[in-house]
């Protein structure tokens, strides 16, 4: 979700630089933006979202407020951080803060055989291979892939000598529980407590986390570890949604908006389902009886919903809908309640784009809290119930910080992170013909410089992407902005948009400059689909076989202005070989954007237009996706394979079959669109009736 707003301009980090990756319970000066983060959706968020200051109060007083809250938050969703939320506050050791009760912890451990798994991967993707499209259970990829019976004793053993319990989940994961003492001596770290206040109408909240890094005192056993996921369990990840920037000092910036319409044929900015299916050519299928019948859809998500907000909007468009299609599962006991400041109009637009584009298909709601443990549960969930067909995540990170999950094995460094545990499961995914989406983020090139995390001018500007969009097994959600004419200052500015194009706000850099704005004071900076080549992950198999791929950029250091001197955060490598993202297309400017139906806690239902963000993207590709894989009468897998196979061909663009759609201007603040494959668009947008066509071609 994206944090509309001229006049955002948060704090600088309160860390030093020598506690980049978490500077929770470390020796902090200033106020630190980075460690407030959690992974967040990429999707349009309504404009009054509040943006206060971190409150200047003891911290006797904060304890007190959160506290005075806890009966409120426990019902309700936990907030998300944003540029608002007030700084945390050590409470001190969480045994005397909470009590020396029971916590638990998910410890992944490695697979084994991983070259043979990625091989796999491609085999099972490749038309005319003997293992095309012969997709493996949950049973038997455990089987062939997860950690050894030995294995696995052994790191039961060391922990239940450490006086935790331990038991194994789908194959790779242990499940560790027990106090927060013995917590502490198994991982020989500190644990405390940490309190947020009150804020606006959001309640207050406390979290743990450990001070210092984790180890594992055994070096066999720590060898074998992947991650250890849930001692911090602070609120992570965002949404990627977004709404148009209207300026607070003038109305000059307010767009001239229209009534929505519940049917097709409506303007950019208030498009349904209906608008959609029409322009991306997906009406073909309806006609010839394709709506998602005997597919599952599932959703992962942070937040609960109002599943009437679903059906409202379903009903409005005339959409046949199963009254009993939804289906709700609650990981690690749920998010909570529906609210704001949760982020449950994400989760709502979720379901209504993905179920919508697929009205027959079933729908999963895979609902966890937002938290890194959450995170990993619910995708293990779903991956291993393997009943949905395709899944889709609209919430993300910048993809650095999942690198900040480290074991150390005394006498030598044995760093891991969570993006390898994540990939792990996504494999998994890949290897049972599950298709993963992911939004890329709606912070252009650009992706730690989000209000929420590190702000120009506070940071320096730094080329960076977004997790999980940059795993390799999910198919990436980039942006567009549709063609057309804009209108601003009550009609008066009109500004034209002559082609789709990659969807980045410097169009408005002219106007904001007339306003006296420049970019970043006007809040357009740096808003626009997310994409670039990841610092960490290496380039897939498929990307290979397309031109216009590019390697990470040199002088890509994030850098603390707020210091004297400025002081680096984090430098990322340059010249590295990583994956580009993303993959695929379709509209996500808010200027041109959707209806959402919700149901608020603050103001009650209601529909909403100027919705955007690539949280779009990513459910409706799950749609389309349960559309074609009915069409071609089976899972479709990782889509990016056949997408990059077609996108290398003379005929995937510029002709009547063409299964894909060039997007060759406009730029997300760095990435231009050009012909082909480009860090903007991906390898375009879909002509999705021409996409089934060629998936049959190939022989899916």
């Amino acid at each position: 979700m994206f944090q509309p707003g001229v006049s955002t301009l948060i704090q600088g980090l309160s860390c030093s630089p020598k506690c980049p990756s978490g500077c929770v319970g470390m020796t902090c000066t200033r106020p630190d933006p980075i460690h407030q983060t959690s992974p967040r959706p990429h999707h349009g968020r309504q404009a009054a979202h509040r943006q206060e200051r971190p409150m200047k109060t003891g911290q006797a007083a904060i304890a007190a407020a959160v506290l005075a809250s806890l009966t409120a938050a426990a019902s309700a969703g936990m907030p998300f951080p944003h540029a608002g939320t007030p700084q945390p506050q050590d409470a001190g050791a969480l045994s005397l803060a909470r009590g020396n009760g029971t916590m638990t912890v998910t410890v992944a451990l490695k697979l084994r055989q991983t070259d043979e798994l990625e091989r796999l991967v491609r085999d099972l993707h490749t038309p005319g291979h003997a293992s095309f499209h012969r997709f493996l259970t949950p049973a038997q990829f455990q089987e062939r892939f997860a950690p050894s019976r030995d294995t696995v004793d052994q790191a039961i053993a060391h922990f239940h000598q450490a006086g935790l319990s331990a038991t194994l989940e789908a194959g790779s994961l242990l499940r560790v529980t027990g106090s927060t003492t013995a917590m502490e001596k198994a991982f020989n770290v500190q644990l405390h407590a940490f309190d947020v206040a009150a804020h606006g109408k959001s309640g207050g909240y406390r979290f743990r986390a450990p001070v210092g890094e984790p180890s594992v005192s055994s070096a066999a056993v720590a060898s074998k570890v992947e991650a250890i996921i849930g001692l911090d369990d602070r609120p992570r990840f965002r949404p990627h949604l977004r709404k148009p920037v209207i300026a607070q000092a003038s109305n000059a910036m307010a767009r001239a908006l229209r009534a929505p319409s519940a049917g097709a044929g409506n303007d950019p900015g208030n498009w349904t389902v209906t608008d959609l299916a029409r322009y991306y050519n997906v009406q073909p299928l309806y006609d010839k009886g394709v709506h998602g019948e005997g597919r599952t859809i599932g959703i992962i998500t942070f937040a609960s919903m109002t599943p009437s907000d679903a059906f409202s909007y379903w009903n409005s468009l005339g959409l046949a809908t199963n009254p009993k299609r939804l289906k709700i599962v609650d990981v690690d006991g749920g998010p909570g309640a529906p609210s704001d400041d949760s982020g449950s109009d994400e989760t709502t637009l979720d379901v209504e784009q993905s179920g919508g584009i697929a009205p027959a298909a079933k729908v999963i709601i895979y609902q966890a809290p937002n938290t890194d443990q959450g995170f990993i549960d619910a995708f293990v969930k779903a991956i291993n119930d393997n009943t949905a067909d395709s899944l889709s995540v609209s919430w993300g990170i910048w993809e650095w910080f999942d690198t900040q999950s480290q074991v150390k094995v005394p006498g030598k460094k044995n760093t891991v992170d969570a993006l390898h545990a994540y990939n792990n499961l996504f494999l998994q995914a890949a290897v049972q013909g599950q298709s993963l989406f992911a939004a890329s983020g709606d912070d252009g090139a650009y992706d730690v410089n989000n209000a929420g995390i590190a702000p120009v001018p506070d940071f320096s500007k730094t080329l960076s992407v977004d997790s999980p969009a940059s795993s390799p097994w999910i198919t990436a959600a980039g942006g567009t902005t549709l063609p057309g004419d804009q209108l601003y200052s009550g009609g008066t500015v009109t500004i034209s948009i002559p082609h789709e194009r990659v969807w980045g706000w410097d169009y408005l850099t002219d106007l904001c400059a007339s306003l006296g704005y420049d970019p970043v004071a006007c809040g357009i900076f740096p808003a626009g689909g997310g994409g670039g080549v990841s610092a960490y992950v290496p380039m897939p198999f498929y990307q290979e076989w397309v031109s216009g791929t590019r390697r990470t950029e040199p002088g890509q250091t994030l850098t603390d202005n707020t210091t004297t001197p400025p002081s680096a955060v984090v430098a990322l490598p340059g010249g590295f070989r990583g994956r580009n993202v993303p993959d695929v297309s379709l509209n996500a400017d808010p200027n041109t954007g959707y209806i959402v139906a919700y149901t608020s806690d603050a103001t009650g239902f209601g529909i909403s237009n100027y919705f955007g963000g690539t949280s779009f993207v990513a459910p409706q590709l799950n749609g389309i996706t349960a559309l074609l894989a009915q069409r071609v009468k089976g899972r479709i897998g990782l889509l990016n394979v056949p997408l990059y196979a077609i996108a290398a061909t003379p005929f995937a663009y510029g002709n009547p079959y063409a299964p894909l759609r060039d997007i060759k201007s406009g730029n997300n603040w760095f990435y231009k669109g050009r012909p082909g494959y480009d860090q903007g668009s991906g390898v375009g947008t879909l002509d999705v009736d021409n996409l089934a066509q060629a998936l049959l071609l190939l022989g899916y």
